[in-house]
């Protein structure tokens, strides 16, 4: 029985991380977003003549927010459906 109280610890402990990891990767990624916008807008109304050059880096700045976004669920997905942590169960 303790066997099976301890894969129950280990995925219980296990979802709870996932949950954090996508859920705080989401809000980071979502607030960066949203103060970046900001800043391009703000930056375009004051100089609109460089908007070209700075919508280019906005937008390459975008991707790379929701790629470290996509990659934290990718790590999620790894404990979820693959957990390294459950071979360390003891016999």
């Amino acid at each position: 029985m303790e066997k099976l109280q301890f894969l129950a610890m280990i995925q219980a402990y296990t979802s709870i991380g996932i949950g954090l990891m996508i859920g705080l990767g989401a809000a980071g990624a979502c607030i960066g977003i949203g103060i970046m916008s900001s800043k391009f807008l703000e930056a375009a109304g004051r100089q609109p003549e460089l908007m070209p050059t700075l919508q280019a880096r906005v937008f390459l700045l975008l991707g790379l927010i929701d790629a470290s976004f996509i990659i934290g669920v990718g790590l999620a997905m790894l404990f979820a459906f693959g957990n390294p942590l459950l071979a360390v169960i003891p016999n």
